[in-house]
């Protein structure tokens, strides 16, 4: 009997060459190692050092095809050490490594499946780092609750998935949550999978602060914007900005800072406003809200196709408002569903614990096929 189920594991992983050749193939395997070895040789040249911007990049450019290219490698690596495995484990009988073999074929299939993912990633900003906001909808402390419950789940994926995160700015709720919330998560792809995420996300449950234990519904909105750093260049005023500065902590929170370390930018042209307290001083603050500020005014010019940043016009908050995404169902059942792609779970506690790649995957295919606009 179990010969039949070392076999039929065989298969599985046998099915799963034809998807390795295939990614070998999308991500042109060959082709990054040629680039990864002329990056190398440049990196040699005596003269390599003397611009510092550009080697800055090119090491860039060699990490990045590198990590690539490990990852392509380590798939190969798995379903070989697994397909050698099931072979020892049915030749000697041994039934005792039945669950090891089949942990090791889903693993190599878990790996196909998200380095396919990866191949739809081809816009030009997908590669970044991405900033994260959390503002909270009408409904008071109801919403607040809803933005820290958004803002635990989206640290909860990232992870997950070994990506740093960094919390930029935050504003307490009056009696608990979170009136607005900023994160920074850094990593390969983090825009590329996380840009799935922007937009209205709608709550529906039995509302912990109604002592009558009515159902409400609340909203908050995440905008999630690529991290631009100085290598693209934006042409900001000095005149267009109003910069305030404030002592961090939040509405009263626990960590208030004796100075006004925090700091507060507004782009007056467009009323974008940025913010950031979490860095050590004053300067770092500032240097990381002009970042989000660029990051803010290049996503926006990239989504309405707009020739220059001076096009962009009115108060962008009103942007973040689009149509709801997605809706969050506690009660009277359980239900996750994306209004986009029709991707649904019910596992609704899964999702608040930040199992959202069915989520992002639908998105990113259906946005490959053209049914959606990035």
């Amino acid at each position: 009997m179990n010969n039949m189920q070392f076999d039929q594991l065989r298969l599985r992983l046998l099915q799963s060459q034809e998807g390795i050749e295939e990614l070998a193939e999308a991500l042109d395997v060959s082709k990054m190692r040629e680039n990864i070895e002329t990056l190398e040789a440049e990196t040699a040249n005596e003269k390599f050092w003397e611009d510092l911007e550009n080697s800055q990049k090119v090491l860039k450019q060699i990490s990045y095809l590198k990590n690539k290219v490990a990852a392509y490698d380590k798939l190969r690596q798995d379903y070989e050490d697994t397909m050698v495995m099931i072979e020892l484990a049915d030749e000697e009988d041994d039934l005792s490594l039945l669950d090891e073999c089949t942990l090791g074929v889903e693993n190599v299939e878990k790996e196909i499946s998200a380095m396919s993912i990866g191949t739809l990633l081809t816009g030009e900003y997908d590669s970044k780092n991405a900033i994260l906001t959390f503002h909270a909808g009408a409904g008071g402390t109801e919403a607040q609750d809803w933005v820290e419950m958004l803002f635990r789940m989206y640290n909860h994926w990232a992870e997950s998935h070994g990506y740093k995160v960094k919390t930029l700015d935050f504003l307490d709720g009056e009696e608990a949550g979170l009136k607005s919330a900023t994160i920074l998560v850094e990593g390969i792809n983090a825009y590329g999978f996380l840009k799935s995420e922007s937009g209205v996300h709608r709550l529906v449950r039995i509302s912990p602060f109604d002592s009558s234990g009515r159902r409400h519904t609340s909203f908050a909105s995440c905008e999630v914007m690529p991290e631009i750093d100085d290598s693209i260049q934006i042409d900001i005023r000095d005149e267009d900005l109003k910069v305030d500065t404030y002592r961090s902590g939040g509405a009263g929170g626990q960590h208030v800072n004796k100075t006004e370390s925090a700091i507060r930018i507004t782009h007056i042209p467009t009323g974008i406003i940025v913010a950031c307290q979490n860095e050590r001083s004053q300067h770092q603050n500032r240097e990381m809200a002009m970042r989000m500020l660029r990051s803010k005014l290049i996503e926006i010019k990239e989504r309405e196709h707009l020739d220059k940043i001076e096009d962009i016009k009115g108060n962008q908050k009103e942007i973040a408002w689009g149509s709801q995404i997605r809706s969050y169902v506690f009660m009277p059942y359980t239900l996750v569903k994306d209004h986009r792609t029709g991707f649904e779970i019910g596992n609704v506690n899964a999702v608040m614990d930040g199992d959202l790649d069915g989520f992002i995957n639908a998105y990113l295919k259906a946005l490959s096929l053209g049914k959606l606009e990035n």
